[in-house]
């Protein structure tokens, strides 16, 4: 039996208390006790599509950078294609692309095409074969006609696709992607969405786990969602099964009732 995509068991991840001021001077050592992620555990299998949900500080983020071997939990395990994120990282890291949402890292005064270049020859992957490469994830991500451009001239939303071809020049299995369409105009980011379903996880097999605060999006993609509160992990079923197991008549609803059901059990029928 091959081993799920992802595999994270009984994970949890504490930071230590945010000091200023003087508190932080006499106090530079503090103990982490500002829990993030507390006692994770689920599996996503391959060509499956799963979405991270939750607000704010929830532990999306955490749990991302976690699985992308940038940061290490404090206790528990997390596996991509069965390699240890913290044992494993460069065997880990060889499955994934990882796309934060935020700062590119790009180099400014480098074309798009140089920039693609240098992380392809990371990834490996020169001469020929980068080439077509690059060329084929541009043409996909709409930035192919804007490559020889210095990168410091693109627009955010530019900068965003090019982040997103980054993510999966190199074919990887596993694609963690956090709110991959914040950046994009709402006909791109029906697109990518597209993108994403189709090509990337129905026809090519790609493992897909992605934070979204866009419901919408969430339907759309997602075979399964991970709903997150404060670290926990409240639910992982289907956008279906949510709404199924919490009686209501949208996921938004459902979601609303899982994380607050105090609020659910006050309010009227």
């Amino acid at each position: 039996m091959s081993a799920p995509a992802i595999a994270v068991e009984n994970l949890e991840k504490y930071f230590p208390p945010a000091l200023s001021g003087w508190r932080a001077l006499l106090h530079p050592f503090a103990r982490a006790t500002q829990c993030a992620l507390a006692d994770i555990s689920f599996a996503i299998e391959p060509a499956e599509a799963v979405a991270i949900v939750g607000h704010n500080g929830a532990g999306k983020s955490t749990l991302l950078r976690i699985l992308a071997t940038l940061i290490v939990p404090t206790r528990g395990r997390a596996a991509l294609g069965g390699f240890d994120v913290e044992r494993e990282g460069l065997s880990a890291r060889r499955q994934l692309g990882y796309h934060t949402g935020g700062d590119e890292g790009f180099y400014a005064r480098l074309s798009g095409r140089e920039n693609l270049a240098f992380f392809a020859a990371m990834n490996n992957m020169t001469g020929p074969p980068a080439r077509e490469r690059i060329d084929s994830v541009a043409n996909l991500m709409g930035v192919v006609g804007d490559l020889d451009r210095q990168v410091r001239t693109f627009s955010t939303g530019m900068t965003h696709r090019l982040g997103l071809a980054r993510a999966f020049l190199h074919g990887p299995a596993v694609l963690l992607l956090d709110e991959p369409t914040r950046s994009l105009d709402p006909l791109a980011a029906a697109d990518f969405r597209r993108l994403l379903k189709d090509d990337l996880v129905r026809r090519r097999g790609t493992t897909l786990l992605f934070a979204s605060h866009t419901l919408s999006e969430v339907e759309e993609i997602a075979d399964r969602i991970l709903l997150l509160d404060h670290g926990k992990l409240l639910a992982c079923d289907s956008p279906r099964g949510l709404r199924a197991s919490a009686g209501a008549p949208t996921l938004e609803a459902a979601i609303a009732r899982l994380v607050r059901p105090e609020r659910a059990a006050g309010a009227p029928s």
